[in-house]
This record gives structure tokens, C-alpha cells and sequence, in this order.
């Protein structure tokens, strides 16, 4: 799929199968293509074939990068189609898992908020927050669901502001307040005759649908290719005309992260880097029928790597791990750079 294609003109059937199609090509990235592909397979309203993808990967006797995640959408889309107490034991599962990553607890707790138990989702919700924000300076990016859901979740039990609210209110960037857009009374706004009122609900409406839109991941993002030392070196002594474009791998790190600066300031959004093997690389190319001296190449396996879902986001936050591999802090690594 095309990342300009309308989402009303996806045929998600088809979409899945090629997903499908795609992870029996390239098995060490099944779990996100699979996952992908039941995601697409739930919008086209096919919940037992998701289910079957679910219980594909989970199955599998290969190592889940995230078996909590997987365990939660499967919980999410079994309630879809009738299943509550399968999906409701799940739940149970990830929660006494206590994952470190957010995206599990954000789907469980919206599985319980879309079903109107919203006692538990604020449990939930609350569970994670201290698990995974109690002493943290900052809230991560990928927090900052975990903190909306119980802000909106508080809202709708009528509950007033504590300290997790207020941090929620303090990450919230969208020029309307958290408490306009989860005020569980201002859909009744949409029956108003009165112009003005319907014309401050569709402001607000405009807002919630651009957070939506933000917290989205595209699915091709625009990736720069990065070569670990070992990986480059093992490159350049394989093809080494390719060392015109990699004078040094000090010069490659410093590039990459130039090359996103000036891509962030002049607008493009969605950035990430990809990180190449030599043997995905020579695959590719065989792949192509070319040969993997070809620098042409390189850009073309950039964006097959950012298709396959291998692309990580960027700038990472200050305080997380840089990109470049170092284990330091980005903020003082290639974050200290001088623009």
C-alpha cells in the first residue's frame, strides 16, 4: 500500500494477504508485517482470521520482540466478536505481566474503556503509570497515551485533577485544553441549534482528530540508512567502491544525523533510520537482479527496510539511548551536535 493512499480506498483483504505474502519472505521481520496484517484483516471486519494471525505468532517458536503487545491486541480483537471472557483473562495476563513498553497497557485499557468498564480501565491506566513513570523526570513520548486514556477515563467517572493529570496537561501540546476535549458533556453540543456552539465543537473536534493523526505511525517513513562499524567495514572491504560514499564511519554517523536535521527543518515530517546488515543488503540486491557495489542501491534498501517496519524514529528523546549505537544518552551524543 502506497503511503498516500486514502484509507477509504484500501482494500484490506488484500492488503493482509500481501503482508502475509511479504512475511514468508522475509521472516525476521514477521512479527510487525503479521501484526500489520491483522490490523488490516480487524478493519475489514474479518476478527477470526485476525485471531488467527494472533495466535500464528504466538505459536511460533521463534522469540516475539513484544509477546505482550501481540497478547493485548488479541484481547482487544477477541471482545470485538463476542469472546468477553477470553479476552477479559488476557488482559489479566498483560496486566500482571506489568510490560515495560506502553503500547500493551494503552490497548488493554481502551479494550475495557470501548466496553464501557471504565472503573477498570482507569485501574488500568493508573497500574501503568506508576509502573512505568513513578521517578521519571520526563514522560517518553510513547507515555503520553497512558496519560490522555486516564486523564479522559477521570474525566467520564467525574473524578477531579491529581498529579498524573496535571503532567498529562503539561505534555498536551493542542491548543485545546485535555478538559474540553475529554468533557464527557460537550457531544450533547452537537444538538445545539446554536451556531456558535457548533462551531466551537467542531474546533474541538478538529483538535482531537489531529492528535489522533499524530499519534499514528505512517507506514513508510522517510528513513536514512545507518551502517554499524562492524557492518560497514564488512561492506566496504566486500564492495569497496562503495567507500566514495562512505569516506569513514565517523563521516557516515555525522551525515545521518545531519541529513535528518536539515529534513526536519525544512518541514518533512515523519523521519527515521534504518539500520542495514550485509547480507539483508546483498538479498536486496540479488533481489533487484543488480549487483550490491551499485550505489543506487542504497536508497532503494532504505525504503524496503522503512516498508518492512524496521525504521526507528527520530530524534530519539534526550535522555533515550542514541541512535548511533553508543549507549550514551542521545543529548550527549549525536543530540549535542551542533546544528
Amino acid at each position: 500500500m502506497r503511503p498516500d493512499t486514502p484509507a477509504e480506498n484500501v482494500d484490506h483483504t488484500a492488503e493482509a494477504a500481501r503482508l502475509e505474502r511479504t512475511a514468508g519472505l522475509y521472516p525476521e521481520d514477521a512479527e510487525a508485517l503479521l501484526l500489520r496484517a491483522a490490523a488490516h484483516l480487524e478493519l475489514s471486519g474479518d476478527h477470526p482470521e485476525a485471531t488467527t494471525l494472533y495466535d500464528r505468532l504466538l505459536s511460533s517458536t521463534d522469540t516475539l520482540d513484544n509477546p505482550h503487545l501481540v497478547r493485548a491486541l488479541k484481547a482487544s480483537n477477541l471482545w470485538e466478536y463476542g469472546h468477553e471472557a477470553e479476552a477479559r483473562a488476557i488482559i489479566d495476563g498483560v496486566r500482571a505481566a506489568s510490560p515495560t513498553d506502553p503500547a500493551p497497557w494503552v490497548i488493554v485499557a481502551e479494550a475495557l474503556e470501548s466496553h464501557d468498564e471504565l472503573e477498570a480501565a482507569h485501574d488500568t491506566f493508573s497500574e501503568a503509570v506508576r509502573h512505568l513513570l513513578t521517578d521519571v523526570p520526563q514522560p517518553p513520548q510513547p507515555t503520553h497515551p497512558l496519560l490522555f486514556g486516564r486523564h479522559r477515563v477521570r474525566r467520564m467517572l467525574g473524578e477531579s485533577h491529581d498529579e498524573w493529570d496535571a503532567l498529562a496537561d503539561s505534555v498536551h501540546s493542542l491548543p485545546v485544553s485535555l478538559d474540553e476535549l475529554h468533557d464527557p458533556k460537550r457531544v450533547w453540543s452537537l444538538g445545539s441549534e446554536n451556531p456558535a456552539e457548533l462551531e466551537a465543537e467542531i474546533l474541538r473536534l478538529r483538535a482531537e482528530l489531529g492528535a489522533y493523526r499524530e499519534a499514528l505511525s505512517r507506514p513508510f517513513p522517510v528513513a536514512i540508512l545507518h551502517w554499524p562499524a562492524t557492518e560497514l567495514s564488512e561492506l566496504l572491504e566486500a564492495y569497496p567502491t562503495l567507500a566514495t560514499e562512505y569516506p569513514s564511519h565517523d563521516d557516515h554517523l555525522a551525515t545521518i544525523e545531519s541529513a535528518l536535521r536539515e529534513l526536519a527543518a525544512s518541514g518533512t515530517p515523519n523521519l527515521g533510520i534504518v539500520t542495514g546488515t550485509v547480507p539483508s543488503y546483498e538479498a536486496f540486491a540479488a533481489s533487484e537482479l543488480s549487483s550490491p557495489s551499485d550505489a543506487t542501491l542504497l536508497p532503494q534498501y532504505a525504503t524496503t527496510l522503512a516498508a518492512r517496519g524496521r525504521a526507528v524514529a527520530w530524534p530519539p528523546q534526550q535522555e533515550s539511548a542514541c541512535w548511533c549505537g553508543s549507549n550514551r544518552p542521545y543529548a550527549q551524543c549525536h543530540g549535542s551536535l551542533t546544528a
